[in-house]
C-alpha cells in the first residue's frame, strides 16, 4: 500500500487525509449514536412512573437530565414546571421543543462532514489521475532525435495515475455507506425522541392542572 501511495504522487496525500477523517468520523459517530446514550427504551416510562403524583426533586431531574439525550429533554419538561408551576401548555412545549433542536443538532454533528468526504474523494482521485496524466504525456513528447516514448513506461504511467481515481473510489464509497446508515439511524433517534416528547408533554400538562 505504501509504494502505491509513493507511486501515486503528491495528489494522492489529500485522499490519504481524508481517508484518516472518515475513519475517524465513524469511529465517533458509532460511539455517540449508542441506543443508551441516544433513547433508552424504558427511560420514558420510569419518567412517567416517577412523576405520576407530583414534580420530582432537583436532584432526581439532574439525574435524569445527564442520563441521555432523551433525559434531557424530558428533564427540560421537569425543569419548566419547577421554575413556574403555573407556565401555560405553549410554553411548556416550547421549553422542550428548543431542548429537542439542541439535541437533534448534537445528533447530526459531523454527518454532514463525512457526506462532503464522500462526494469529495471521488473528484479528488479523478483530479490526481488528470495531474498525473498530464505529466505522463507531458514527460512522453519526443526530445532530441527521437520520435516518441517507451509504451511500456507509458502503460506503466497511467496505471500509476489510475490509482488515484480508484483511492478515491476506495474512500468515498465507504464514507456514503456509513453516511446513509448514520443519517437513517439520527431519523430513527429523532422520530422517537418527538413521540416521547408529545407523550410527556401531554403528562405534564395534566399534570400541571392538578
Amino acid at each position: 500500500m505504501l509504494s502505491i501511495i509513493q507511486a501515486a504522487g503528491w495528489p494522492i496525500w489529500p485522499l490519504v487525509a481524508c481517508s484518516i477523517l472518515a475513519l475517524a468520523l465513524i469511529f465517533e459517530r458509532f460511539l455517540s449514536l449508542k441506543t443508551a446514550k441516544i433513547a433508552p427504551p424504558r427511560l420514558l416510562d420510569e419518567a412517567l412512573a416517577v412523576s405520576r403524583n407530583s414534580v420530582p426533586s432537583p436532584d432526581v431531574v439532574k439525574q435524569l437530565e445527564q442520563n441521555s439525550a432523551l433525559g434531557e429533554v424530558l428533564a427540560s419538561g421537569f425543569r419548566a414546571l419547577n421554575s413556574d408551576p403555573r407556565c401555560t401548555e405553549a410554553d411548556l412545549r416550547a421549553t422542550m421543543e428548543s431542548t429537542g433542536r439542541a439535541v437533534a443538532h448534537r445528533l447530526e454533528r459531523y454527518l454532514t462532514a463525512l457526506a462532503t468526504i464522500a462526494s469529495a474523494a471521488p473528484l479528488l482521485g479523478l483530479l490526481g489521475t488528470v495531474i498525473g496524466m498530464i505529466e505522463i504525456f507531458g514527460s512522453q513528447s519526443p526530445t532530441g532525435g527521437t520520435s516518441g516514448g517507451n509504451p511500456a513506461q507509458l502503460a506503466h504511467g497511467i496505471s500509476v495515475a489510475l490509482y488515484n481515481t480508484a483511492f478515491g473510489l476506495i474512500v468515498a464509497i465507504p464514507a456514503l455507506i456509513f453516511w446513509r446508515y448514520f443519517r437513517a439511524r439520527v431519523d430513527d433517534y429523532l422520530l422517537t425522541l418527538e413521540l416521547s416528547s408529545e407523550r410527556f408533554a401531554r403528562h405534564l400538562n395534566h399534570l400541571r392542572g392538578r
